[in-house]
């Protein structure tokens, strides 16, 4: 006999506008493209009501942004990407489009070797993670690690910047500048993806950051050498998420906690980080530190009246602390659906209102939402 309860967990604990406190929220928009919403986007108000909406051709890949045009920068799944382990078709991107607020595509760009995270630059330039085979011999210099198979193909980041023509005009290989016994995978990673680039961010003076996620860690590299010039070891962050560079020199990052040292229970936290001492300058985590935690995904965004905005991903919760750590916003999406091939599901089985990145916008960002 079938139960008349909800079985989505999530859900059942309350889905929508959860909390919110005008007053000390930076108020604005918030931008969301779920995982398994088959390619929908949503711009929500600070009510959690939906007041725009696209629907691409591809489901996500990854995430969206607004533009500095107004526009949509949309990272979506490409439909032929082939798979080159296990959990690729969950977290492939590469069919890139930018798309007006009325859904008319102004530029594609296609690489069904991108994962993880991308960059829409001031220039119109777009920076990205993908990956192809480390050399021959590279795989047995790299510690650690757990290995799925035997003659498993290790995979290595290539970061690529193409410009509106779709031309690469800067190339950063993982293998060519970081040693591989300085950065050993976690035993509780696989080899198949080294170090796993998760993350991207560009300083103000030309510096990328990279998380890497299955060592956990994130380099600054030398946009004009390639070199490493900063290091934020596993000692600091725990195979984190999103380095985002701020105005004051430092690096705003979503620490998910996998695999912790010293810890007894798992707990995300977001942290900011001065990247010339790797001290933590601040940070948030929720007092009953496991309440806040998600083990794949997140991404913070610093507001401009100094608040940040969290994505736990895997359980669709957004919220806005203030610098003390206090909630002011909280919203759950309440869109639910499993991935749509057989290949992600058994990766990321179940309903999922799971989501890579949102960011939130003032309403000066989006000018054609008031005309």
């Amino acid at each position: 006999m079938a139960t008349t309860v909800d079985q989505i967990t999530q859900r059942r604990r309350g889905v929508g506008l959860i909390a919110h406190d005008p007053a000390a929220s930076a108020g604005g928009y918030t931008l969301i493209a779920p995982q398994t919403a088959g390619g929908k986007v949503y711009l929500i108000d600070m009510a959690g009501e939906v007041v725009h909406q696209w629907q691409m051709p591809v489901r996500a890949g990854r995430h969206a942004v607004i533009l500095p045009n107004g526009n949509l920068g949309y990272n979506g799944n490409h439909a032929d990407s082939p798979d080159r382990y296990a959990p690729w078709s969950m977290w492939h991107g590469g069919d890139f489009y930018e798309v007006t607020p009325q859904g008319e595509t102004v530029w594609r760009y296609q690489d069904p070797a991108h994962h993880h995270d991308a960059q829409w630059l001031p220039n119109g330039h777009l920076l990205y993670a993908a990956c192809a085979p480390v050399p021959e011999g590279f795989a047995e210099r790299v510690p650690g690690g757990t290995a799925h198979g035997e003659n498993e193909v290790m995979y290595g980041d290539v970061i690529r910047e193409v410009d509106r023509a779709g031309q690469l005009v800067w190339e950063w290989k993982a293998w060519e500048h970081l040693k591989p016994e300085d950065f050993p995978i976690h035993p509780g990673f696989g080899r198949y993806h080294w170090p796993l680039v998760n993350g991207l961010g560009v300083a103000e003076d030309g510096t990328i950051y990279m998380s890497l996620r299955t060592t956990a860690g994130i380099v600054g590299v030398d946009k004009a050498t390639g070199a490493v010039k900063q290091h934020i070891p596993p000692s600091v962050v725990s195979h984190q998420h999103a380095p985002v560079p701020l105005a004051n020199g430092n690096v705003l990052a979503f620490d998910n906690g996998n695999f912790r040292h010293g810890a007894h229970v798992a707990f995300s936290r977001v942290v900011e980080i001065d990247p010339k001492t790797n001290e933590v300058v601040w940070s948030y985590q929720d007092e009953m530190v496991n309440a806040f935690f998600t083990a794949f995904m997140g991404n913070a965004q610093r507001l401009w009246n100094g608040n940040t905005h969290i994505t736990e991903s895997a359980t669709g919760r957004l919220f806005e602390v203030n610098p003390e750590g206090e909630v002011v916003w909280e919203f759950i999406l309440p869109w639910f659906a499993e991935y749509p091939d057989a290949a992600a599901r058994k990766t990321g089985p179940g309903r999922l209102n799971s989501v890579f990145q949102t960011f939130r916008y003032p309403a000066s960002a989006l000018p054609w939402l008031q005309a």
